[in-house]
């Protein structure tokens, strides 16, 4: 409770002084403020910690009592227009006295032109907007005049002159500055440079005794080429040791009056110009140029070339030479070469071949030794003057470019000819075809000379169409091929070869020449000269006369004739024929023969009548084509009897062999790769083979029990076999029986092959999708049966067998007869509809009766135990109703 007490008047007090502190603030430049007579006075006001409205009205007040702060008079107000005294409501209304608001709570009070009488006490005052009234609401600040003491002029007080300089020169330029002012004041001295249409300051001494260079002047002044001297009598002088032609303009000294405030500032006070001189700075002539102008020199010869330079400069200067060299004339400085240059203490870069010699003080002398071509260009100097400077250091006053001088190089060109020629010619197509590029005559072939060739093809057009050249290959100055678009691919497969096979001779070899080849061809010889960097230039190129590799271009013919060796043979004996061909117009021809048959008979397998039987290739291959007769698979030979004549076999003939038999014969030629191509393709007489037939005549026909079924039914079809003629035993008769279908009526459709039945017995059947099945069996010597279980719909369609009648012979021999083919029989599958419908109409019912006991079952098990409840009934009374007599 004790420290409860004593603290509590200290935080009292503490609040006491928080709410005094956090009062209005109201301030203003601490006094006195020295100002110059003549000059404008700007004094700045501004309120802070304030309540009410963000923006602050002011009100100022003059009084020429410094010591009582009393008698103030009304100046000017933002808020009041009749606050203004009469003693200054003129020089308000003419502006010259203004207030400029900054902000909000900030004005400044401008006097444009400050007088004696303008010295004394200001007073900013701030009409109260705070709900308590605690802080200051003004502040005083006192204003002292004093008179303009201050002087500033050009060198000897004169008017602006003109200075005229060369470049180089030197030059000064002086200012007089001074005051006599009562306040201790320093001076601030600028001078400034214009030669555009603002001043840049160029070097200054500040207020407090500091040297300030401009930006643009900064490494100049660092260098001593521009410097500010303070020289007796208040004079103030700019050296400038090096005049460059950017110091043309004029120049001014800005002197400013500063002095030190009460808060230990400096402020200043005024400011005054003087316009010293205008100086013009003539450039420094240079003229450079070459002796020569164009310039024709021989390879492996001396160029010499002498700059000169002109100049209307005197006095010590050192000249800088560089010789430059490009390949066109509108190469920049940057893209030129430089050869070789001479510094401003003759210094001279090294070179091999090239050497810099000063002549005079105005020539040097270039000598390029042992020029080669690709010397050929242009070339020109550069000059550039510099000059000394009082640091030692030097300065470059001007620079200059000589125009390009022309100089040709000529080549010592090589003398030689460029023959050419065919080593192996084509006389048929895919021969190879050899040409030979020749130098001949070769003069001035020296080691720095080589040659290279590029081969040309070129197209035989009509005489008024135009010539085109195809390049096949050419060699660079390293002989690496670069093959044409033309030959690239067959280059590179080995079908195109190009060579050196001595020094003066290039080869050209075409492996297989084809069609397209078909053409002149020509050679260009180039020559190259090895340059001083080990690069090589073409100097000259000669063509040779061109050659035409053409061939006779006649139709190939081919001629092929079968002629029949034995023109009366029986069944069973063997057949031959031999075919021989001749051919035209073919290189170095081979031919594959392939045996043909044209059966008169109906055979199945080839509808159209035409069957390959065996073949021999190019190679001399032999291949079976067609042949497919188990029990004669050696039964057919063929065989190259000479290069043209080609003999067929066929042992132990049948009847079915009866037909056109012919060679087809194609004729190939060497094609490139080891390849051969396809030449031209013949056909033979035909060699007819025809039996006189004297045996049994065989028949068949195609019967059923019945051709309408029902589907999932079984049908049989029989295939009776009926002879006529000679009785033959019947162990002497064997069959080879075959079942089709075609799933059509109008037979407009394919035959689709059910099964067959040889005559060893051995059934085949055809490989079927549905679910039906069929059985082939012999039910007779001459009757054969096919059985379809379980037809289907597929089933449906006309049926027919064919049958191939083997007879024995008396030597024992089976010889096969023609084949015969029944006539159809249309067999029609029908659905059942009562069967069809029988099976789901069962399933369906038994299926609702099943569900629908299952159904009371649940409903009589579900109220008998799940939903039963007991209801407790009110019990009534019974009785019968009284008459109204009794009542």
């Amino acid at each position: 409770m004790g420290l409860r007490g004593e603290s509590a008047p200290l935080l009292l007090l503490f609040l006491l002084l928080f709410a005094c502190c956090h009062g209005r603030i109201v301030k203003v430049p601490e006094g006195p403020l020295v100002r110059v007579e003549g000059t404008e006075v700007v004094i700045p006001c501004n309120v802070s910690q304030y309540d009410g409205p963000s923006e602050q009205n002011f009100d100022w007040e003059f009084s020429t009592d410094t010591t009582q702060n009393s008698n103030f008079v009304h100046v000017v107000s933002t808020w009041d227009p009749w606050f203004t005294s009469t003693k200054y409501q003129d020089r308000v209304n003419s502006m010259e006295i203004t207030l400029r608001r900054n902000s909000n709570d900030a004005v400044e009070l401008v006097i444009g032109n400050i007088y004696p009488s303008d010295q004394g006490m200001y007073r900013c005052t701030t009409p109260s907007t705070d709900a308590v009234v605690q802080g200051n609401y003004n502040a005083v600040v006192e204003v002292k005049v004093i008179a303009d003491g201050l002087t500033v002029s050009g060198s000897k007080a004169r008017a602006t002159s003109t200075l005229n300089l060369s470049e180089g020169d030197a030059f000064q330029l002086r200012c007089s500055a001074s005051t006599n002012s009562s306040e201790h004041t320093h001076l601030y001295v600028s001078w400034e440079f214009k030669n555009g249409l603002a001043w840049q300051e160029i070097l200054s001494l500040t207020h407090d005794g500091k040297f300030q260079s401009g930006l643009e002047y900064s490494e100049r002044y660092i260098s001593g080429d521009v410097r500010l001297d303070a020289m007796a009598n208040d004079i103030y002088r700019l050296s400038v040791s090096q005049a460059l032609p950017t110091d043309e303009g004029a120049y001014r000294c800005r002197v400013s009056e500063w002095v030190k405030g009460a808060d230990g500032s400096w402020q200043k006070i005024q400011e005054k110009t003087a316009d010293v001189a205008n100086v013009v700075v003539q450039p420094t002539a240079l003229g450079v140029f070459i002796t020569r102008s164009n310039v024709t020199v021989t390879e492996r010869e001396s160029l010499d070339l002498t700059c000169n330079f002109t100049t209307d400069r005197s006095g010590i200067f050192q000249a800088e030479v560089t010789w430059y060299f490009s390949n066109s004339p509108e190469d920049t400085l940057a893209e030129a070469q430089v050869l070789l240059s001479a510094d401003r203490d003759s210094v001279i870069s090294d070179s091999t071949l090239i050497s810099l010699s000063h002549v005079d003080r105005s020539s040097y002398h270039l000598l390029i030794r042992d020029v080669s071509l690709e010397d050929s260009g242009y070339y020109f100097c550069q000059a550039a003057l510099w000059v000394p400077q009082h640091n030692g250091s030097w300065h470059k006053v001007a620079e200059r470019t000589s125009l390009p001088v022309t100089v040709d190089v000529l080549a010592v060109e090589p003398n030689y000819n460029v023959f050419l020629s065919a080593s192996k010619t084509p006389k048929f197509a895919e021969d190879p075809t050899e040409l030979e590029c020749r130098i001949t005559e070769a003069q001035n072939t020296e080691a720095n000379i080589r040659f290279t060739v590029s081969w040309y093809y070129r197209l035989p057009l009509r005489s008024d169409e135009v010539v085109k050249d195809l390049l096949l290959a050419t060699m660079d100055a390293d002989w690496t091929l670069v093959v044409g678009d033309r030959s690239k691919q067959r280059a590179q497969n080995g079908e195109i070869i190009f060579s050196k096979p001595t020094v003066d001779t290039f080869r050209l070899r075409i492996q297989w020449t084809s069609e397209a080849d078909r053409g002149d061809y020509y050679c260009v010889i180039s020559s190259w000269s090895r340059q001083r960097n080990n690069s090589w230039i073409k100097i000259k190129d000669v063509a040779s006369m061109p050659v035409s590799i053409l061939w006779s271009t006649q139709d190939y013919a081919l001629t092929v004739e079968a002629v029949k060796l034995k023109p009366f043979f029986m069944a069973g004996h063997t057949f031959e024929m031999t075919c021989k061909v001749s051919s035209q117009n073919i290189r170095s021809p081979r031919y594959s023969v392939l045996i043909t048959a044209e059966k008169t008979l109906n055979d199945q397998t080839h509808p159209n009548g035409t069957t390959r039987i065996i073949s021999l290739n190019q190679d001399s291959v032999v291949r079976r084509e067609d042949w497919t007769d188990q029990d004669r698979v050696d039964g057919v030979v063929l065989e190259k009897v000479q290069e043209n004549e080609f003999r067929y076999r066929m042992y132990q003939t049948q009847i079915s062999d009866a037909g056109l038999y012919r060679c087809v014969v194609t004729a190939w030629s060497p094609g490139g790769g080891g390849m051969w191509r396809e030449a031209v393709n013949g056909l033979s007489n035909p060699i007819q083979i025809d039996f006189q037939v004297s045996g049994p005549v065989f028949n068949v026909s195609v019967h059923s029990d019945r051709t309408t079924i029902y589907r999932g039914e079984l049908v049989n079809l029989f295939c009776i076999i009926t002879v006529e003629g000679p009785v033959l035993d019947l162990d002497d008769m064997s069959f080879d029986v075959s079942w089709f279908a075609m799933r059509s009526i109008t037979m407009d459709r394919d035959p689709v092959f059910l099964a067959s039945l040889d005559r060893k017995g051995i059934v085949t059947q055809a490989r079927r999708n549905g679910s039906s099945d069929v059985s082939l069996e012999r039910i007779a010597p001459l009757e054969f049966r096919l059985r379809l279980h379980g037809c289907e719909d597929q089933d449906f369609g006309n049926h027919y067998c064919l049958v191939t009648p083997w007879v024995q012979s008396a030597a024992g021999v089976w010889q096969q007869e023609m084949e015969i083919k029944s006539k159809p029989i249309l067999v029609t599958v029908k659905m059942d509809v009562l069967n069809a419908f029988k099976f789901p109409l069962l399933i369906g019912v038994g299926l609702s009766t099943v569900i629908g006991l299952l159904s009371c079952l649940i409903g009589y098990c579900t109220s008998r135990w799940c939903c039963k409840k007991e209801v407790q009934e009110t019990r009534r009374e019974r009785r019968r109703l009284m008459s109204m007599e009794m009542d």
